[in-house]
């Protein structure tokens, strides 16, 4: 990373000198120095600025971890609509201080009843996955649900939704400059959006993409806002809102009914067990390791619990040193890290699906058993031919975190999965409809198969870990970006557990097997629907040792080693620890650390 020297002119041109693409040229150059964030009240840490200081508003009004969260989703879908949104997806974790116990939410939505794989068939849809851009990859938002149910069943109760709101809604009137990063996506996008519906215009500037620093005001979106404010839950999935939905959806010959949309607001998000795994390889005897919770499937959250288990055995075997002795991003460091994860997706990619619709054998998965079994499949000195185990069975996104006060934390995600989603905007509501459908497979018998009224594999995954012998919190964090996610997620805990700062710990370079983000047409990559290990590209990036990448080439890996904007297929997270008292200690007040990834626009910004 000390090679990136920042050009001569970094700081000296307006945004009309920023060429064809209107990008600053800085941000691809070097990373910024940041340090971390300190607090002993709360913290809120996400990809915009704008958002952030939302959150902290909602708690300096005396709202909670669950109420800032919930405000930040809504600042988001204004600052970053290029990622997340209302028309998409959401899922959360919530550490509750008092209790210590962790509670969590599936905020995804499901396939219209009429949807079939035959239908779709007869549609013209054709190969493995539906295409991001089809109106039958948009399945029922849940995004709205779930934000009001966070605030009725995990919130303060000091607060109400239109409090909660109100900064997002101040935001979309008012307008606000839009960031450097998000204005590459929006150009990237800006066709698409333009030629998806006949309102795309609501999502553009006089017709444009806005540049960076340009004021972008969306009143469609704030009064979209307003409706759920107002109504709750029946502020979007009735009335207007749900009516410029199927209207929108019938005019592309799409499925979905207001019945669909109807139901889905009586039901609301669905409240779930989280699943974990506790990772003791070095940590210390007094802790006893550190617990990693995820929210089950239909999420990849059991990746990276795979994953997580599969290093703690091969290192309780001796079959690899402590990971924390050595040398970090070295390629003895990530050889076993790339193939851990190699084994874990071959599983979930196959396994995880709707569980209201199939089983997913999730103890199974993560039995130290069935993880030693998986980690001597191994080899130290090469990549392994590898395809999906056989448990035995008995049957574009957007990642914040924020703390309060009390020590209550929430981990969120929402996003509307391939960038804009579909692109498309239902009429008068200044919102895209996401593309989650894309993520199911169309092969009759695979667990995640289209089907009526079904959720498919998703893959935004918030996340938290505790302190084993305590049950106390140690980060609430969570990098966002497509099937990055579990591998930006695992890197990021190995950095923090082997002594890196919160901030040191996301600035590290990454590695990302497979296609990372989900327009990426390496998809197969993965081993394709069947699980069978076809070869897997593995991207590092920029700032790696240029021997380390031969080295992993020599071992069988294929290598990419990725620079300036492709460097987006690693992700972008955010990352909140609680520092004191650690345990073993009795005395101290609690403290909190933040760090916000230098691969996005955003910041963490600490409740004075």
């Amino acid at each position: 990373m000390s090679s990136w020297q920042p050009p001569s002119d970094a700081h000296s041109l307006h945004p009309s000198q920023l060429g064809e693409q209107g990008l600053h040229p800085t941000f691809t150059h070097y990373p910024s120095r940041r340090s971390q964030v300190m607090s002993i009240k709360g913290i809120a840490a996400s990809a915009q600025p704008l958002a952030s200081q939302s959150g902290v508003r909602i708690l300096d009004q005396g709202g909670n971890a669950a109420d800032a969260a919930v405000a930040m989703a809504a600042a988001l879908n204004v600052t970053e609509p290029c990622s997340t949104g209302i028309g998409g997806d959401a899922f959360c974790l919530y550490y509750d201080a008092k209790t210590k116990g962790i509670r969590a939410f599936n905020g995804s939505g499901r396939t219209p009843k009429a949807m079939t794989l035959d239908k779709l068939r007869a549609a013209g849809i054709e190969g493995q996955n539906i295409p991001l851009l089809s109106i039958h990859a948009a399945t029922v938002p849940g995004a709205p649900a779930l934000w009001v149910d966070a605030v009725e069943k995990l919130g303060s109760g000091k607060v109400d939704l239109k409090q909660v709101l109100a900064p997002a809604i101040d935001l979309a009137e008012n307008g606000y400059p839009v960031h450097e990063i998000v204005s590459h996506a929006w150009q990237r996008q800006e066709g698409q959006i333009r030629d998806a519906s006949p309102s795309g215009g609501e999502m553009l500037l006089d017709g444009k993409a806005p540049l960076p620093g340009e004021v972008m005001s969306m009143p469609h979106l704030a009064q979209t806002f307003r409706d759920l404010a107002a109504k709750g839950k029946d502020g979007f999935y009735k009335g207007r809102v749900a009516e410029a939905i199927v209207e929108l959806h019938k005019s592309k010959g799409g499925f979905m009914t207001m019945e669909d949309l109807e139901e889905h607001g009586r039901v609301g998000s669905e409240e779930v067990k989280p699943i974990s795994y506790t990772y003791t390889s070095g940590t210390k005897k007094d802790t006893g390791g550190v617990t990693l919770h995820e929210c089950p499937p239909n999420g990849q959250g059991l990746t990276a619990l795979i994953a997580l288990g599969i290093l703690d055995s091969l290192q309780e075997s001796g079959t690899i040193p402590p990971l924390s002795t050595v040398d970090h991003n070295s390629a003895e460091y990530l050889h076993p890290i790339i193939e851990a994860l190699r084994l874990a997706f071959a599983d979930t990619m196959w396994y995880v699906a709707d569980e209201q619709h199939v089983h997913v054998p999730v103890k199974e998965l993560l039995s130290k058993e069935y993880l030693a079994k998986r980690a001597k499949i191994f080899d130290p000195k090469k990549a392994s031919e590898i395809e999906r185990g056989h448990p035995t069975s008995s049957s574009d996104t957007v990642y914040f975190s924020v703390v309060d006060k009390e020590g209550n934390a929430c981990s969120f995600i929402n996003s509307n999965y391939a960038g804009f989603g579909t692109c498309a905007v239902p009429r008068g509501c200044g919102f895209t409809l996401q593309n989650r459908g894309a993520g199911f497979i169309l092969s009759e018998g695979h667990p995640n198969c289209v089907a009526p009224s079904k959720r498919p594999y998703h893959t935004i995954i918030p996340a938290l870990t505790t302190w084993a012998s305590t049950g106390d919190l140690h980060l609430s964090y969570g990098v966002m970006g497509g099937w990055n996610q579990p591998q930006g997620q695992l890197q990021v805990l190995l950095n923090v557990l082997r002594g890196y700062n919160v901030q040191s710990a996301l600035d590290a370079p990454r590695i990302c097997i497979g296609p990372g983000m989900p327009d990426n047409e390496k998809k197969k990559d993965f081993g394709g629907p069947e699980g069978k290990g076809e070869k897997t590209t593995v991207s590092l990036e920029e700032g790696i040792d240029a021997k380390v990448v031969e080295t992993l080439r020599g071992m069988g890996h294929d290598v990419d080693l990725v620079t300036g904007w492709g460097r987006g297929v690693f992700g972008r997270g955010q990352v909140i620890q609680r520092m004191y008292p650690q345990p073993g200690k009795k005395d101290g007040r609690h403290a909190w650390v933040a760090g916000s990834d230098l691969r996005a626009d955003g910041a963490a910004i600490p409740q004075v």
